[in-house]
């Protein structure tokens, strides 16, 4: 089973139905036993990193999302689900994330129109397994204001470019998130999270 984590943030139904219509059993909730007993775990979200944050400290998720991290459970995080990932956000002053991933993520460039929203090429060299069998500048959408950077190597990226460049989507053994939404993004959107279950269904297997 998979836990799609409601921390109140996002239109969660939409993940909830895509991967079931991949054949995955998932379920959005905020108990934290039923995250604490899941396969795998999504964390999606749209809004404000540090509330976002509040939430789930406040809901008692953190130690259960800690430990399925820690115990290396597969995992996809989603647009802010991804950023929440990182060290710290300059959203509205300075704030620490999960820092599971080295990094800060920044406001956009001034100049640029914000939010990013709209449809982005996103090119990968291949080696990212949730892009298997998604070609290199396939189009994916996105609604974000801030973009992470990281310095990490050990990370497989993709990248988008908006401005400036940034990494669109990262993997780092049963750890992939994206900046995008796959759940909105089609046809290529399905085939990203038809690799994820399939990561799911090999790891259980």
């Amino acid at each position: 089973m998979i836990a799609v984590i409601d921390y109140g943030r996002g239109n969660l139904g939409s993940v909830e139905k895509a991967l079931g219509r991949l054949g995955m059993r998932a379920v959005v909730t905020q108990d934290p036993r039923v995250i604490g007993d899941a396969r795998a775990l999504v964390l999606p979200g749209d809004g404000a990193f540090h509330d976002a944050m509040g939430n789930l400290q406040s809901l008692g998720l953190l130690d259960p999302l800690r430990a399925a991290l820690d115990d290396g459970r597969p995992f996809l995080g989603i647009c802010l689900g991804y950023q929440l990932l990182f060290t710290e956000s300059e959203e509205f002053g300075q704030g620490k994330g999960l820092d599971v991933i080295p990094g800060v993520v920044r406001r956009f460039p001034s100049g640029l129109k914000v939010p990013h929203m709209g449809w982005n090429a996103v090119r990968h060299d291949g080696d990212l397994q949730i892009f298997d069998g998604v070609p290199s500048g396939a189009h994916f959408y996105f609604v974000h204001s801030y973009y992470p950077t990281t310095a990490d190597a050990s990370l497989q990226v993709a990248t988008c470019t908006y401005g400036v460049t940034f990494p669109a989507a990262v993997g780092k053994g049963p750890l992939f998130a994206t900046q995008f939404h796959p759940e909105k993004s089609q046809r290529w959107g399905l085939r990203l999270l038809d690799n994820f279950a399939a990561f799911v269904r090999d790891r259980r297997g």
